[in-house]
Formats: structure tokens, C-alpha cells, sequence
């Protein structure tokens, strides 16, 4: 016969800070650098000043958001911020190390492979925060079109795709004040179009986030 469960129960979580801000903030940093390299702000001799950024600065932020989401539960910031932590390492060790202004396919087919992940990202996403949804959408099409690019596709491609990475760099900007807004005053100031239950996290009391505490990873018995 198994065990009776006992009739209390109590499960010890620790208050973590919301890692989106800072993964916000530095994500749209190197959005910016990405998109004045590709439209022509900054000239291909930057090229390896680009990568040194990318990798020295915004991969260790996002990395560090990476860390304090999973330890506050949240599997789908943490899939976002993750991916995109590596990509920055990726995207800023090929810059520092290629030739400036050379395609390689090789990074093409990588982008293009990255691109639909964060495209399958980006339909989870509009069922819960449809703001980083629209993000990860710009996201998705900004990584396809450099990563037809790189294949040998006209440079028009590569500017259109720039011009998307200064969208993400505002866009961006927008959505880390609203998450930070949001966590300092404990309610929504900036509109985050939350939705679901990433809606009742914020609106909903103590007894609506618990009801299915049980089945959620750290709790349950298996990922």
C-alpha cells in the first residue's frame, strides 16, 4: 500500500528578482549594435569591435538572466533568455574572429536553424505575454532574412534586417521598462498585454497561482 500523503504540505521557494529587465535591456544593446553594423552606421572595420561587445557584454547579462529565471521558475523566459545568451557568444566570437563584411553560410544556416526555433518560441509566447511574442516574431524574421543573406541573397536582405534589429533595440527598451515598472509598483503601469495565467500572476490572488503547484518542475517528480 503507498504511502498516505500528509494532509499539509509545504513547499519553500526562494524570492528571486525578475531576470526579464536586465535580459531585455541587454538584449536590445546588442540588437542596436547588430542593426548599425548591417544598415551602415558603423563601418565594416567595426566589425570585430561589434563582436567584442557582443560577446564581453551581452552575453554575460543575458546569462546571468538565464540563471535567475530558471531559479524562479519561469521555463519559458528561461528557454528565451538562453538561447539568445549563446547566440550573442556565437554571433560575437564570428565577428571577432572572420573576415569584416564576408557572408559565411555556415552562419547563415546556423541563423536560419536559430530563427525557427525562436519562431516556435514566439507562438508560446502569445499565450501568455503576447509583448515578448511580438518581439520574438521581429526576432525570428530579422535572423531569416541575415540568414538568407549570408547564403548569397542580395544585401538588401541584410538591411532590411538591420532596420528590424533597431525595431528590437526600441522595442526592447519598452519591454524591460514595463517589467521592471511592473515588479517595482507590484502592478501594470505600461501595458505588457499579459493574458492566461501570466495575467493571473499578476492580477490573481495567492490561491489561483498554487492550484496546480504540484505540477510544475521542482515540485513534480519528473522534468
Amino acid at each position: 500500500m503507498p504511502a498516505e500523503l500528509p494532509r499539509e504540505l509545504r513547499i519553500v521557494v526562494r524570492p528571486y528578482a525578475t531576470a526579464l529587465p536586465l535580459g531585455f535591456f541587454s538584449f536590445g544593446v546588442g540588437m542596436l549594435l547588430l542593426g548599425g553594423l548591417g544598415n551602415g552606421w558603423l563601418p565594416v572595420s567595426d566589425q570585430h569591435t561589434v563582436g567584442l561587445l557582443l560577446a564581453a557584454f551581452v552575453f554575460p547579462l543575458e546569462t546571468i538572466a538565464v540563471v535567475f529565471a530558471f531559479l524562479a521558475r519561469d521555463a519559458f523566459g528561461a528557454a528565451g533568455l538562453g538561447l539568445f545568451s549563446t547566440s550573442w557568444l556565437t554571433l560575437g566570437l564570428a565577428d571577432l574572429t572572420g573576415p569584416a563584411g564576408e557572408p559565411s553560410r555556415a552562419i547563415g544556416l546556423y541563423l536560419l536553424g536559430f530563427s525557427f526555433m525562436v519562431g516556435c518560441l514566439a507562438i508560446a509566447a502569445w499565450l501568455g505575454k503576447p509583448l515578448i511574442g511580438l518581439l520574438l516574431l521581429l526576432a525570428t524574421v530579422r535572423g531569416a532574412l541575415g540568414g538568407a543573406w549570408e547564403f548569397g541573397a542580395p544585401h538588401t536582405l541584410e538591411t532590411a534586417s538591420a532596420w528590424i534589429a533597431v525595431a528590437l533595440f526600441f522595442a526592447a527598451a519598452y519591454g524591460g521598462l514595463a517589467f521592471l515598472l511592473e515588479d517595482v509598483k507590484k502592478e501594470t503601469v505600461l501595458p505588457v498585454f499579459r493574458r492566461g495565467s501570466s495575467r493571473d500572476s499578476i492580477e490573481g490572488d495567492l490561491a489561483t497561482q498554487l492550484e496546480r503547484i504540484a505540477d510544475e518542475a521542482g515540485v513534480r517528480q519528473t522534468l
